[in-house]
């Protein structure tokens, strides 16, 4: 899990121009006025050789009536929630505002370590700082987001703020369960846990939070974290389920494992596979844990039908991993302990670059890459340079010549290989010009 730097401040500040220069692309929309950035906007990033995720907010306005900014403003407080170091910008062009006097009693109420950013000091005239002090948030720092001025001292601030590394901490494997309201979420965690840790009830949305419970099997130690179900956008009308749901999708993105839970008796629902989606976007590995298997009626073949309907709807990721499991009996509840193990080792495992280049180069000999406009793919080189999800670059002629489907034919080849069940892979290419 990376440490967390959250970008919060009231509207049109430079939030999002600040943002992007972090990023080093254009993510957020940055317009002069405010409003624009609304929900929250993650990338992650690295400054001397420590990597953080960063994420935008809309700005906060405290104090609004409006229902916009209110949702807005929660947004941005849930950002804080979950957040190692603020940095708390402000705009020096404007001066201090009264808004920005609220945030300031916001963030300190929080606990959590807060750098007063003061943007918009273009010709770094620090006599601009001086009322920025009595925030009571230590020494304001000056910065030009738009003219990148300022920023990597900033940034030198918070990497010092971020929480000392613990052991143990890395040892603890995060797993989220997630699913839609009234799947068995609450009841397995139960289960897993041995004891009555969750409200169960048959009624859906009982659980409102992302409850995080750590726990110990054998020698391993876990933390599990139980999430509101997950509706469609459409149906969720009250303002509690609303932030349960993106605490809920908060939970998907600090986990180093999703459990999705299917209603074996509804099967696998279009809600189900946007869930499981936005698990694969993130690129999280994650099991398919089918519950409620007690309640089907079975015979040889019943397995194999379910697995056959998943198939047809997990296209897009015909990684995933399954398991059958009752939460009620207790049946095979165990076996997603060691799915989840099984998948965060595939998500962390390395492919030697000697192996995957001789992989790569046998693969396009068996099937050469389609010819466009007289020209085709040539592969120079490859290496993997990240994990979790394992991440795989293609050094070649040019960029333009890999067509979709056949670096889908090129992972399925490197999943022939070696078995990366239940994590999604990623592969990127780059031109490089011939000697």
């Amino acid at each position: 899990m990376l440490p967390l730097i959250a970008i919060v401040g009231r509207p049109n500040v430079g939030k999002s121009t600040f943002f992007n220069k972090v990023a080093g692309r254009k993510i957020s929309i940055t317009e002069d006025k405010p409003g624009v950035t609304r929900d929250r906007i993650y990338v992650n990033s690295e400054w001397r050789g420590k990597a953080f995720t960063l994420v935008d907010t809309g700005g906060i306005e405290l104090k609004s009536e409006d229902m916009m900014w209110r949702e807005i403003a929660t947004q941005a407080q849930l950002a804080v929630e979950t957040a190692d170091v603020i940095l708390f910008l402000t705009d020096g062009r404007e001066g201090l505002t009264s808004s920005d006097t609220d945030v300031a009693d916001y963030l300190r109420r929080s606990g959590k370590p807060v750098i007063l950013v003061v943007n918009k000091i273009d010709d770094f005239s620090y006599d601009k700082l001086f009322e920025f002090y009595s925030l009571g948030l230590g020494e304001p720092m000056a910065v030009s987001a738009e003219h990148s001025r300022g920023i990597g001292d900033v940034l030198d601030r918070a990497v010092e703020c971020f929480p000392a590394f613990s052991e143990s901490e890395s040892e603890t494997l995060k797993i989220a369960l997630v699913g839609k309201p009234n799947a068995g979420k609450s009841s397995l965690v139960n289960k897993l846990l041995g004891e009555e840790r969750t409200i169960v009830t048959p009624v859906a949305g009982t659980t409102r939070d992302a409850i995080d419970t750590p726990f110990t099997r054998g020698e391993k130690h876990y933390t599990i974290i139980d999430t509101a179900g997950i509706r469609k956008k459409r149906s969720v009308n009250e303002n509690i389920e609303y932030y349960s749901v993106l605490r809920a999708f908060d939970a998907v993105r600090r986990a180093d494992v999703v459990i999705l839970v299917v209603d074996s008796e509804e099967g696998l629902t279009e809600q189900d596979v946007k869930i499981i989606g936005f698990v694969h976007e993130e690129g999280k590995p994650s099991v398919i844990v089918m519950n409620k298997w007690d309640l089907i009626e079975k015979d040889t073949h019943t397995i194999e039908k379910f697995e056959e309907k998943l198939k047809e709807d997990l296209k897009f990721m015909d990684y995933y991993k399954s398991v059958y499991v009752s939460a009620k009996t207790g049946q095979r509840v165990e076996k997603i302990l060691e799915a989840a193990e099984k998948v965060y080792e595939h998500a962390n495992f390395r492919i030697p670059t000697g192996a995957l280049n001789d992989l790569l180069m046998d693969a396009m000999k068996l099937s050469e890459p389609p010819s466009y406009q007289g020209r085709r793919l040539k592969l120079y080189y490859a290496s993997q340079v990240s994990v979790k999800p394992p991440l795989f670059v293609l050094m070649v002629n040019d960029e333009n010549l890999l067509h979709f489907s056949y670096a889908r034919y090129l992972e399925n080849a490197i999943r022939a290989a070696y078995d990366f069940s239940g994590t999604p892979i990623r592969i990127q290419v780059r031109s490089k010009k011939e000697e």
